[in-house]
């Protein structure tokens, strides 16, 4: 049947199972905003406050839900406004398809009004990057997107079509998506020495990242933790993996992991990282990373191998198919005085925060037992970002949405906003600092015109409060430009966009503020006020080993 750009555009998200795209839209892409409209009963499109919003909350969607994410901007400022959250998207592995219109193509490479090459500009944060010219070739090049994206390690993709290709028409044939078969690359041998590095281990950790999420390896991790009988510590991606309630669970490694799982890899013969790519976040100083350890690496990417720690032996391929081979073949083992040496640390360097006062901490541990646990949490990048690493327990995967390797502020509202849309039946809260809040507060607009029922936790300090924190310890308190001398008032923002607010101030008005908050029927904004020198704590100081993890306590010392 002949179809035109547009109505192929959509067609082929149709095959592709997509009912739900965020955008805005503009002058190039207004031929597939005009199809949108008439088929507005088959889409349900979430028209952003900013397009930066429209990616994050596609990446939001797609870490949550495990689909692609869509979204949708026009040429010029329109797309360029993406590249942050495709970037954002590329750190992480999430996998979304950008969908920008250019100028036509006579006017391409001609400085033409609103044109820039997106293709281009965005080729480093990328998977692909396609720039479609001939109608006849977009159906297939959107086909490839999609699987270029989903397959091996997810990522973003870009499809850049020419306004003229939206408008021209050509024959269009529906072609069925089969799901593709698991990616393995993994020798015999290679099982062979992952095995025989498992069974002499006499002190083995298991070290899970944003990979064990992905693969949806859950069942299969939780079966080879407890055959193998080891510890477990997770990354900031790897939250949700690996139930942190379990006996066997010790916490985040790296900068603000706990003592437990710093010491323990620091002193364990056998580290296995399942999913995870070795990020100068967790390792510190890579020199002196888990020194006393052979390294087994699991990862279906075969460029993480090797990066930036040696491994002894790796396993190339799909960690969930990896770990039913492995678990198959393993027998049952026991490390009683291993793991309890490790108990004995868990015992000794609990995590803790000051009682007496309202903080971060105490917010985050109210709010999971109102919850349960079973809400998606999102977060912007700060200290906001560690407690809730450290003092939420996630039970299950694809519940923590958070800028891991790209660091965004304010990433947190628009993802919440796609994780709530992905998720209609799920509670879904973003907790922001403050100075995240504001780079993207405008997206309150979003919630509030669609009535999503959304939670936003200002962790309000009135400073940039990591960067105070490093000011603080390494800077000689020079706080160059990290305070809030403003008069900017949350709550009233917030009234403004169209949504609840409520500020606490003090322990006694945060269960009740929480709890209001969590029966609301729309979005509730709760401004937080905290002191501002709060700091996160265990921390490793940058290049340092892991094993120098510092806190209050040992300041104090000093």
């Amino acid at each position: 049947m002949q179809l035109t750009g547009s109505q192929i555009v959509l067609e082929c998200l149709k095959e592709q199972g997509v009912d739900t795209v965020f955008g805005y839209p503009g002058g190039t892409i207004l031929n597939i905003y005009d199809e949108l409209y008439k088929q507005q009963d088959d889409f349900l499109h979430i028209l952003t406050s900013h397009e930066q919003g429209a990616a994050h909350a596609a990446d939001g969607y797609a870490r949550s839900t495990g689909k692609v994410g869509v979204c949708m901007a026009t040429s010029g400022p329109g797309s360029t406004n993406l590249v942050t959250g495709i970037a954002t998207a590329y750190m992480d592995s999430v996998p979304i398809v950008a969908i920008t219109c250019n100028v036509n193509l006579p006017l391409l490479g001609k400085d033409t009004f609103q044109e820039v090459d997106i293709a281009g500009i965005t080729m480093p944060i990328t998977k692909h990057g396609y720039i479609v010219k001939d109608v006849h070739k977009l159906a297939d090049t959107i086909r490839k997107a999609f699987k270029i994206a989903r397959t091996g390690r997810p990522g973003p993709v870009i499809v850049d079509i020419t306004k003229d290709v939206t408008a021209n028409s050509c024959e269009y044939k529906p072609v069925k998506i089969s799901d593709e078969e698991p990616y393995t690359a993994y020798t015999e041998d290679d099982l062979k020495a992952a095995i025989k590095l498992i069974k002499t281990s006499k002190k083995p950790y298991i070290y899970v990242g944003g990979g064990a999420v992905i693969s949806g390896a859950y069942d299969e991790l939780k079966e080879f933790a407890e055959k193998i009988d080891a510890p477990v510590c997770d990354t900031l991606m790897g939250k949700g993996a690996f139930d942190s309630e379990h006996e066997l669970y010790t916490g985040m490694i790296g900068m603000h992991g706990t003592k437990t799982s710093n010491y323990g890899v620091s002193e364990c013969d056998l580290l296995i990282t399942l999913g995870a790519r070795f990020s100068d976040r967790v390792i510190g100083n890579a020199k002196t990373f888990a020194t006393k350890a052979k390294i087994l690496q699991i990862d279906i990417d075969a460029a993480e191998i090797n990066k930036n720690i040696r491994t002894n032996v790796a396993v190339i391929g799909d960690l969930k198919s990896v770990l039913k081979v492995l678990n198959n073949r393993l027998d049952k083992m026991q490390h009683t005085e291993w793991l309890k040496k490790i108990s004995d640390y868990k015992a000794k360097f609990p995590l803790s925060y000051e009682e007496d006062k309202l903080t971060c901490p105490y917010i985050i541990e109210e709010l999971y037992k109102l919850t349960g646990g079973e809400a998606i949490i999102s977060t912007d990048v700060g200290q906001h970002q560690m407690w809730t690493a450290q003092y939420y327990k996630f039970k299950n995967p694809r519940t923590f949405l958070t800028s891991g390797g790209l660091g965004t502020m304010g990433y947190g509202l628009g993802a919440c906003i796609g994780a709530q849309v992905g998720n209609p039946d799920k509670t879904c809260i973003n907790i922001a600092g403050d100075g995240c809040f504001r780079m993207n507060m405008n997206e309150l607009a979003t919630a509030s015109r669609y009535n999503l029922p959304i939670i936003e936790i200002i962790i309000d300090n009135h400073v940039l409060g990591m960067v105070r924190q490093w000011q603080t310890l390494f800077y000689d308190k020079h706080y160059s430009q990290t305070v809030f001398e403003d008069k900017v008032d949350y709550c009233k923002v917030a009234e403004g966009l169209g949504c609840e607010a409520i500020r606490i101030t003090n322990k006694s008005e945060v269960v009740p503020a929480l709890q209001k908050a969590l029966s609301a029927k729309g979005p509730v904004v709760l401004d937080c006020m905290i002191e501002q020198d709060d700091k996160v704590f265990p921390m490793v100081p940058a290049g340092a080993s892991i094993s120098e993890a510092f806190d209050a306590s040992d300041l104090a010392k000093k």
